[in-house]
This record gives C-alpha cells, sequence and structure tokens, in this order.
C-alpha cells in the first residue's frame, strides 16, 4: 500500500476544511512549500497537492 501526504492550500495557506465548508476551516501554516519539504524529510516520494 501506498501512502500519498496531502497538502490543501487555500488564499496560500495550508488548512483543512470541515466537510468541504469554507466558513469552517482550520489553518495549519502559510509556507505549502514547507510542508512539503517537511514530508520529503520524512521518507515521502509523492505529494497531494489540493489547491
Amino acid at each position: 500500500m501506498k501512502v500519498y501526504p496531502a497538502i490543501d492550500v487555500l488564499n496560500e495557506k495550508v488548512v483543512r476544511l470541515y466537510q468541504g465548508d469554507y466558513e469552517q476551516q482550520t489553518i495549519f501554516g502559510e509556507d505549502p512549500l514547507k510542508f512539503a519539504q517537511d514530508f520529503k524529510k520524512q521518507g515521502a516520494k509523492y505529494l497531494h497537492l489540493v489547491d
């Protein structure tokens, strides 16, 4: 089984939407590139990016 880490980007921030609701979002950071680099350092070879 392959696991693909995912980064959701909204307004240049890394976010998670509650059930797809833009009004209910959690912001995890403001630098999507840093998140991608962190996943790579942890061994990820692929990344799922949602913009």
